[in-house]
């Protein structure tokens, strides 16, 4: 494995967006965008306020706290080496198999309709495969290579959502996106709040292992 050189600010923004695309957009924007309803901005303005709300906590943190061990090392420093801190960093990794889950999942549904195979199990199982062993050997040649790869991938992936931002500005109905206020409408929206904000809480989480 090569030495881990120090990643630039481009690439560390690139790892860090390229991740919440991949969980909050790509792969649980249809589960929000159903529980939400009318009310799907208004979700993503309150998950952005709760973002906002993690990142300053992490800047703080981060800037007093320097360790490969991202936020269980604050945990540690907060809590010391306890039962709590262990559950707590096993809970954290079982987070990261979950979030890893769903990316290579969102991938392959996203592959296999576009190459027109049919999304048999087995052709997602060798999509997921493909896809988890292809990044762990980028791994293998440190930080600095991964923040390089992803930098383009963010590129497609931004150029991919500007196609579909300009599209949808040219077809919207803003009367579909007039908010509601009773119990249901506010139930949706808080729900869905929290589940777009959980994916960005979790990306900030990965991003924070990075040895920058």
């Amino acid at each position: 494995m090569k030495k881990n050189k120090k990643l630039s600010l481009i690439e560390v923004i690139s790892m860090a967006v390229g991740t919440m695309i991949g969980a909050s957009i790509f792969s649980i924007f249809g589960l929000g965008a159903k529980i939400a309803g009318n009310d799907l901005p208004e979700a993503f303005i309150l998950s952005g306020i709760y973002a906002l709300v993690v990142a300053y906590s992490y800047a703080i943190l981060g800037g007093k706290i320097i360790s490969n061990a991202g936020p269980i090392a604050f945990i540690l420093k907060g809590l010391g080496d306890s039962i709590v801190t262990g559950a707590l960093s096993i809970l954290m990794w079982l987070t990261y198999v979950i979030s890893v889950s769903l990316f290579v999942k969102g991938f392959a549904g996203y592959l296999l309709p576009f190459i027109h195979v049919e999304s048999t199990t087995f052709a997602v199982g060798i999509v997921e495969v493909i896809v988890i062993s292809f990044f762990t050997a980028l791994n293998f040649f440190g930080s600095k290579s991964v923040g390089r790869a992803e930098f383009y991938i963010v590129l497609v992936k931004l150029l991919i959502l500007l196609v579909f931002i300009l599209g949808g500005f040219m077809t919207i109905n803003w009367g579909m996106a007039k908010p509601g206020f009773d119990t249901v409408h506010t139930t949706g929206l808080l729900n869905a709040s929290i589940i777009f904000s959980f994916h960005i809480w979790v990306s900030d989480l990965l991003q924070m292992h990075l040895k920058i």
